[in-house]
């Protein structure tokens, strides 16, 4: 028997490695830099746990969550390993008993926090204690890619350089940018030695419905499921206070989870989540990474997830001691623009909220998925499978039809449009609606204008959501939420391929009233870019974001489009002061370009001696060189053109004392003209 298989089965209690945990183990013992993605359940802290009981000296672990790390000492001091975790948890006691464990040279595993690297003395700490490997869990939390993305993981590599010790990466979900960004900020860009285990949780059942009184929907999901512990995820703090309560009154023992309540409160529900049997948490995703729960038998999402990463991080959840285990998730057009404003008003460059974009798209296309959910599920993360038997399209294939003459006439509108519009008036032009927008465009003389009137306006959004589903379209995050083709939407185009899509996801609507949203779907991109702006200055201020603007200006702004400093003027909530501190600021963002303007023609923006300006300055530039154009350069001031348009001189004589003499001359006459023209 090897040491390894002694240790499992001594230390462990295991009489095997589970599939793929052998050569991990035996990669690691040998001090292999190790990056290691294993599907959530299957065993990545043994993978780490048992080398450091074969190796000499201390394994630290770089864990993001207190609780996950207290969960894991205790086990391993239940097992007679000695362990130890340095976290802001504990109590003085137990941090005394480690630094103990430390100096008597017995201590084998020390779990920390990733923030405590940032403290100057926990370099010098770790060189002290004699650290002979570093192990990484949830390794993914370095790619600002990724979903969970923690700035103090980014310290982790420069630990490594500074110890010269092999560091293993271990991580659940990682596509091949994340796991690209992982080699690069943990590993220098060296790859290490890689261990891709799978995706495939056979034993999780996959659903997904079109939301249709969602409470109703997650009451009965619950009802069918009564007694087995389970986890509802929800995209609001009051959502998940409110159906806890719901399920509380249909006679489920549950509780709400969210970030927003006192650490005692949440402490208080992962302990009773842990050891109680049938309990529902009914939670925001901060009730996530570290629930260490074996038998939780269900996992719903009332809302739809943020990405296909998210989504599958959240139902790995489910089913870790390899039984049956099920999932439903809840989506609707709500949900997806609420996904969309969220990553068009966060603050990343626009190639990363462009690749958000992408993730969501994969996320829609899971949701309006054609054939097996996990074939489509596990296809994004690289794998191939056979239809699984294990997910609600298997057990009931959906109804299709040849969506191609739709799709080919919704990127024809996207096309003749140059790509500069969102689905909103896309869909307007398809189905003939002469709206404002249409008009002021002439976009009722396109050749698509009214050529999509067999669908009305929701079947037309539910076209749009399935091709951004087959990513044949992706919002543009510098155009405000405009519709761009991918590569993938040209052969359709051409008529050289074909694509089905979902008849039960394009039907009439129903009629209940849909939530009001605060600006049309076409504003909407470009009211997320403003308030991403005013977000921006306002952290940078630290002031309030209404100090800067009202929500209700930002509103006028993405509705009215000004696209010059007097327009902006007219807009209600921009007065004088804040129209020059912020006005060419918000009109970069509404125009994509950036004005430079200069601060006395800025304070006369919105009144009658602004536009009197820029036609002096017009009438200027036409004399710079003289009648004839072969005087020697000459051009006024811009405080003196202001002065000119706010006095309004009526002779030369006026001029004179305002210009002095040699411009008077030069200007005089053409000057007057513009000044009568105006009265």
């Amino acid at each position: 028997m090897s040491d390894a298989d002694r240790l499992l089965r001594e230390i462990f209690g295991f009489d095997a490695f589970r599939p793929g945990q052998a050569e991990i183990v035996e990669a690691v013992t040998k001090g292999e830099n190790v990056l290691a993605i294993m599907p959530t359940g299957g065993g990545k802290s043994l993978c780490f746990q048992l080398p450091a009981l074969s190796r000499t000296g201390v394994t630290v672990v770089i864990s993001p969550l207190i609780a996950l790390m207290r969960d894991q000492v205790r086990a391993l001091q239940e097992a007679g390993v000695c362990a130890g975790a340095l976290t802001s948890g504990n109590t003085p006691e137990e941090t005394d008993a480690v630094w103990e464990s430390l100096e008597r040279g017995e201590l084998k595993l020390l779990y920390m926090a990733p923030e405590r690297l940032a403290a100057g003395s926990a370099m010098g700490m770790l060189r002290r204690i004699g650290v002979s490997l570093i192990a990484v869990d949830e390794a993914h939390c370095v790619s600002q890619w990724g979903h969970d993305f923690r700035p103090d993981y980014l310290r982790i590599g420069e630990l490594r350089r500074a110890l010269n010790v092999p560091l293993a990466a271990f991580t659940a979900t990682a596509d091949a940018e994340t796991r690209d960004e992982i080699i690069e900020k943990l590993f220098d860009g060296t790859p290490p030695r890689s261990f891709l285990r799978g995706f495939d949780r056979p034993n999780i059942h996959l659903a997904f419905g079109a939301k249709n009184n969602p409470r109703r929907q997650i009451l009965d999901f619950s009802a069918a499921r009564r007694g087995q512990s389970g986890i509802v995820y929800c995209g609001t703090r009051a959502k998940t206070e409110g159906l806890a309560r719901a399920l509380r009154e249909d006679g489920h023992s549950a509780c709400h989870y969210h970030g927003g309540m006192e650490a005692e409160d949440r402490r208080i529900v992962e302990t009773r989540f842990a050891r109680e049997d049938g309990l529902i948490v009914v939670a925001t995703v901060a009730f996530g990474m570290g629930i260490d729960k074996p038998d939780i038998r269900w996992v719903a999402h009332a809302d739809l997830p943020k990405s296909i990463e998210s989504y599958y991080q959240e139902i790995g959840r489910a089913g870790r001691d390899g039984a049956p285990a099920e999932t439903m998730t809840l989506f609707g057009p709500d949900d997806i623009r609420l996904r969309r404003t969220q990553i068009d008003e966060g603050l990343a460059p626009p190639e990363r909220r462009s690749a958000d974009h992408a993730r969501l798209n994969a996320l829609l296309g899971l949701a309006e998925a054609l054939k097996c959910r996990r074939q489509t599920l596990l296809g994004y993360f690289g794998e191939t499978s056979e239809p699984c038997g294990r997910c609600d399209l298997c057990d009931t294939p959906p109804d299709v039809f040849d969506g191609t003459t739709a799709v080919r006439k919704a990127l024809s509108a996207i096309l003749r449009t140059e790509e500069w519009f969102g689905a909103g008036h896309l869909i307007d032009i398809l189905i003939g609606a002469e709206t404002d927008k249409v008009r002021a465009r002439r976009h009722n003389q396109l050749p698509t204008f009214g050529c999509g009137k067999e669908y009305d306006k929701r079947q037309w959004q539910a076209v749009f959501r399935q091709m951004m589903g087959h990513d044949l379209v992706r919002p543009d995050p510098e155009r405000h939420g405009a519709l761009r083709m991918t590569e993938g939407a040209r052969p359709i185009l051409r008529d050289e391929a074909t694509i089905e899509l979902r008849r039960d996801t394009i039907r009439k609507a129903d009629r209940r009233p849909a939530v009001k949203a605060l600006v049309s779907e076409e504003d909407a991109p470009l009211l997320a870019a403003l308030k991403a702006k005013r977000r921006a200055l306002a952290e940078a201020a630290r002031v309030p974001a209404y100090v800067i603007f009202t929500d209700r200006t930002l509103i006028e702004m993405a509705e009215t489009r000004p696209d010059n400093l007097d327009a902006m003027a007219g807009v209600s909530g921009v007065g004088a002061k804040k129209l020059e501190r912020y006005g060419t600021t918000f009109l970069e963002v509404i125009t994509g370009a950036n004005e430079t303007v200069h601060p006395a023609r800025r304070k006369l923006a919105g009144h009658d001696s602004g536009s009197l300006y820029d036609r002096l300055l017009a009438a200027q530039a036409d004399l710079a060189r003289g009648e004839g154009g072969i005087d020697k350069p000459l051009s006024c001031s811009a405080s003196q053109l202001a002065k000119v348009a706010q006095m309004r001189p009526d002779d030369e004589n006026g001029l004179e004392r305002l210009l002095g003499e040699r411009r008077a001359e030069r200007f005089g006459a053409a000057f007057l003209d513009v000044l009568r023209a105006a009265v």
